[in-house]
């Protein structure tokens, strides 16, 4: 009996260090242990890879002084145009990373929920799933399970997961009553964490600041408040959400659309330089920038998006950190849709969303360490 004992323990121990073993090289290949996702809403992929587009730089399209705004936006080239546009993007993104989405060199990223508006997007972006119930930008909790509540709900990852979005819907995307997800969403103040002079006055600037739009504030409230956060609590999963290049966009006004867009870029590249300032970060981390529904081709179309409005489903999507290979603009490459961005992320981490949710999107294994 003793020796049957010994026996199953050598094997139990046996067990356990070879799967070490393999969990330690599962570990080295993935460099990545954090990750700072941003998504910019309604942002088209025609801006994107092309820059402005000189058709709607006139004040038919809301453009208030059309001689500032091509002075702005306006090169000879469409390469110069979009580095005009997006310079953190064009110059360090897709020079140390990957970038999808441009149709005219055979790179197709796409919504696939078909309805190409907010809610449904997102919910793609985040389970991994179309899910046909999700269909309308109620505020309705999400009955699927999303990738950031899955980690949440890792010892490795818990309470380490923050999200902030400019859209008050966001606690219900990603249902933060049964996540219990970290979410500050709207002009929601900040409270759950020990109040900085900083978090204090824009706690105020949100309830004060003029607002635009119900349920939704300026995006640079939104994104100084996730900052903040970001520098103070250091989440190993950080979410940013910003809002205004779809209130722009739906408003008609192509001028406050461009600059939107242009500080959408501008608040990535001060997410990742203040991320490699930091120890905890540095060339540790993956970035992730997308969106969740694209719009209509000019001259109309621009302004809109949805199940009726062709072209809207095209989007763009771009990677950068220790496990991706730069292979720059992508070109020739199969069709991406936003249902793989949530097992891409639990990849980078070393982690297989699938498992939760088989029918989930396959990672983008471009983007991913080559083994």
């Amino acid at each position: 009996m003793k020796t049957v004992l010994r026996s199953l323990l050598l094997a139990f121990i046996l067990c356990l260090v070879f799967s070490g073993m393999a969990y330690a090289g599962k570990g080295k290949a993935h460099k990545t242990e954090n990750i700072i996702f941003v998504m910019t809403d309604g942002l088209r992929w025609q801006e994107v890879f092309f820059g402005a587009e000189e058709s709607l730089l006139t004040k038919e399209h809301g453009v208030a002084i059309p001689e500032l705004s091509q002075a702005a936006f306006w090169r000879n080239s469409p390469e110069a145009r979009r580095e005009a546009l997006m310079p953190f993007l064009w110059k360090v993104m897709a020079q140390e990373g990957q970038v999808f989405g441009n149709q005219a060199k055979g790179s197709i990223a796409q919504v696939s929920n078909g309805l190409n508006f907010s809610y449904p997007g997102y919910s793609e972006t985040f389970c991994g799933i179309a899910d046909p119930r999700v269909d309308s930008n109620k505020k309705i909790p999400n009955p699927n399970l999303n990738v950031l509540e899955w980690l949440n709900g890792m010892r490795r990852y818990r309470n380490h997961v923050a999200v902030f979005g400019a859209w008050e819907l966001f606690p219900y995307i990603l249902n933060r009553q049964r996540s219990g997800l970290f979410i500050n969403a709207g002009y929601e103040p900040i409270s759950q964490v020990k109040l900085t002079p900083t978090y204090q006055v824009l706690n105020r600037l949100k309830d004060e600041t003029t607002r635009l739009w119900h349920g939704e504030p300026l995006d640079s409230l939104t994104f100084e408040t996730s900052l903040e956060y970001f520098k103070n609590e250091k989440p190993r999963v950080f979410f940013l959400s910003l809002g205004e290049t779809d209130e722009w966009g739906h408003e008609g006004r192509y001028d406050k659309y461009l600059e939107t867009a242009r500080m959408a870029d501008n608040c990535v590249k001060i997410l990742w330089e203040t991320a490699q300032s930091m120890r905890r970060y540095r060339n540790k981390t993956t970035l992730i920038f997308s969106t969740d529904h694209g719009r209509g081709n000019a001259p109309e179309g621009w302004k809109s998006h949805g199940e009726e409005m062709p072209n809207s489903e095209n989007i763009c999507m771009a990677f950068m950190g220790p496990d991706t290979p730069a292979l720059g603009e992508r070109n020739q490459t199969e069709r991406v849709t936003a249902s793989q961005i949530a097992a891409t992320l639990a990849a980078f981490l070393g982690e297989d969303y699938r498992t939760a949710v088989p029918k989930a999107g396959e990672p983008i294994r471009d983007v991913l360490p080559q083994n």
